[in-house]
């Protein structure tokens, strides 16, 4: 499993003093979890989405505060700016090895489908995570769901048709599809789309007249 480093700075810096910090290329956030209730810390924006592009939220990621010894952390939650879609706020969450802990897993859709490449068929993912509970160093990056049984219209890929570590323990539904394959548009159903329908002037004009000769009685 990829080992990822990440190093933040203790921050005491709040409320309109924030935007000076983020100018300067920081991004702030808040450290909780086991054994730590809100410690604000800054990170450097630039590590941080390397970092980010390759762990996700569902990997583990050793924090270096200030210099002090490494711990274990998962990004918990991510905010952005919706003008710029920077990051403008972070959560991290400290664990505890030893006990399991309760999160996602995004799903990677992977292989090559009869149904797609045959009969021009449309892959719908119905879902795109799992929720999970496991320990946290049984954690994986993602989970690979293999597309290449879906050979017709009607087949299906379940929950329950996933392989996982027995140490992963699936909190969702077992009998939940998680990918189809849907026919293609027709022609014929495109042009329906495309078509606007016609309203009728005169009986809207009629409807309105009725109306009018309501109010003035």
């Amino acid at each position: 499993m990829e080992t990822f480093n990440l190093e933040a700075q203790s921050r005491d810096i709040t409320g309109k003093k924030i935007s000076a910090l983020r100018e300067k290329g920081f991004i702030p956030g808040v450290l909780y979890g086991h054994h730590v209730s809100g410690k604000m810390v800054s990170i450097a924006e630039v590590p941080f989405i390397k970092v980010f592009q390759k762990a996700g939220e569902s990997s583990l990621i050793d924090l270096v505060i200030d210099s002090q010894p490494p711990i274990k952390v998962l990004i918990y939650d991510i905010q952005k700016d919706p003008l710029t879609d920077k990051f403008s706020h972070i959560d991290f969450y400290q664990v505890d090895m030893t006990e399991k802990l309760t999160t996602e897993i995004p799903l990677k859709f992977i292989g090559e489908s009869r149904a797609i490449k045959e009969l021009g068929g449309i892959l719908v993912k119905s879902v795109q995570e799992l929720n999970v509970r496991c320990l946290p160093g049984d954690l994986v990056h993602e989970i690979e769901v293999n597309i290449s049984s879906l050979a017709t219209f009607e087949d299906v890929i379940k929950i329950s048709d996933i392989t996982l570590p027995k140490s992963i323990e699936v909190l969702d539904n077992k009998n939940n599809v998680i990918a189809t394959i849907t026919p293609p548009i027709s022609e014929e159903d495109l042009k329906k789309l495309e078509e606007k329908p016609v309203e009728d002037v005169t009986a809207i004009k009629v409807e309105e007249k009725k109306k009018k000769k309501e109010e003035e009685k």
